[in-house]
């Protein structure tokens, strides 16, 4: 059994696209390959359109690849599409909108319970136990699993989307842009909550995100994906602290300092003076 829990082999993936000029393709994933060690975290960064959003769907088996390999627990994705009727769900994907993901017709409990229902073996009193296990793991108690979606607030509705996750038991749990739409007391409540229901789980994550600072926070090792192909891959440390390639260093120069002050404002000061 090998130390990687995913290993991903030459990905691909093209799209069609129509425009005024006709039909034509659109390369979004190009020639992709990294691994995973178990219980660790991987961020793959990068511009929007570079290809890290459909690199993840593709590893959570939404997108099938036109090329490439999956592995993920020593099982190709081939071989998953075989078990798929299996109980088990040893991938799960997190969404930038909790809300999207949530029925707002359905009590957040009520959510929860059917999934175990559906892909665990568990008497109705089991399943009520464990949501609230669920809900307690992830911040919330017994009074949420009866609201709607609607009643919730942005951070909590993201950890009911962490907690429904989690019901799979999960071998890779995916987040993809999970907490930049939050508020940023919010954002860091949620990040702790993941970084320590990795320490105690021993999940695996991999984490899509444009933050850096983000991902100087919660994840091990980083990947920088620029027009569909990985253009530097190392420790989060070095990678961000150490960047070989110009592209990240452009991206690292992008985030705002504290004083620092847009160019455009800069001159319609000077000009007003």
């Amino acid at each position: 059994m090998t130390d990687n829990i995913l290993e991903v082999r030459g990905l691909r993936k093209t799209f069609v696209t129509r425009d005024a000029e006709g039909r034509g393709e659109h390369v979004a994933v190009d020639d992709v390959s990294f691994d995973i060690p178990r219980g660790s975290c991987l961020a793959i960064v990068g511009e929007s359109g570079s290809g890290k959003t459909t690199t993840a769907r593709i590893v959570a088996g939404l997108e099938t690849a036109d090329a490439g390999t999956v592995t993920l627990d020593g099982e190709t994705d081939t071989q998953r599409r075989r078990h798929r009727g299996r109980t088990a769900r040893p991938v799960q994907m997190v969404f930038q909108d909790p809300f999207g993901s949530l029925d707002p017709r359905q009590r957040v409990g009520n959510g929860i319970e059917e999934l175990l229902g559906i892909h665990h073996r568990l008497s109705r009193t089991e399943r009520r136990t464990r949501v609230l296990e669920l809900l307690t793991r992830v911040g919330l108690d017994e009074q949420h699993a009866g609201e709607f979606p609607g009643n919730l607030s942005g951070g909590q509705r993201q950890r009911v989307a962490i907690a429904r996750a989690l019901s799979m038991e999960p071998k890779l749990l995916i987040l993809d842009e999970a907490v930049s739409a939050l508020d940023v007391s919010v954002q860091a409540q949620v990040l702790n909550l993941l970084i320590d229901i990795r320490r105690q789980t021993g999940i695996t994550y991999l984490f899509i995100s444009h933050d850096l600072a983000v991902v100087r926070q919660i994840s091990d090792h980083c990947a920088v994906m620029r027009n569909g192909r990985v253009v530097e891959e190392g420790a989060t440390a070095e990678v961000l602290g150490s960047p070989r390639e110009e592209y990240t260093r452009t991206l690292i120069d992008a985030v705002p300092r504290p004083g620092w002050v847009p160019r455009r404002r800069t001159e319609l000061t000077v000009a007003r003076e």
